[in-house]
């Protein structure tokens, strides 16, 4: 099977990896929580000013993959990559599709000077978690996700 790693750079694209985005939100329980407009996705993903960067894996020119991330800055190490979203749809999960994206990832960081790349994954997606320790990347399971959702912004002022 022939996959190729391409960065997006069309609306098409954009959209294609949104898909992928529902589809993940589907696996983790969580169909609702994609709350961000494909409008805006498509906006902030292309342009002179790119808010992310987007990696997509093609097979036969079908988006089946894609890993997103943007630069992010670690007060301890510096200039860091965040991978927000590392999605291979099902049908092609266990294929080494996964690895190809992170390879393109770390191949960008490596060649921009990051000096971190660094990625959330939840506790109960075991097969996850066995995927990124096949790798040997450090999990860290002593810090805790703190959020403050635009909705909550006026009460956490407010106190």
């Amino acid at each position: 099977m022939k996959i190729s790693i391409v960065k997006a750079k069309s609306e098409q694209d954009i959209i294609d990896a949104y898909a992928l985005i529902k589809e993940l939100a589907i696996y983790e329980n969580a169909p609702d929580a994609v709350t961000n407009p494909v409008s805006l996705f498509i906006e902030h993903g292309l342009g002179e000013n790119p808010i992310y960067k987007l990696w997509l894996a093609k097979h036969e020119n079908k988006t089946i993959g894609m890993a997103l991330c943007f630069t992010a800055y670690s007060t301890w190490k510096g200039k860091m990559l965040y991978l927000d979203d590392l999605v291979v749809t099902e049908a092609y999960r266990r294929k080494g599709i996964g690895k190809l994206l992170l390879n393109a990832l770390t191949l960008h960081a490596k060649n921009e000077a990051y000096k971190l790349i660094k990625w959330q994954v939840l506790d109960w997606n075991l097969p996850a978690i066995s995927f990124y320790e096949k790798f040997d990347v450090t999990i860290d399971k002593e810090w805790y996700d703190c959020k403050l959702y635009e909705k909550d912004y006026d009460l956490f002022l407010s106190k």
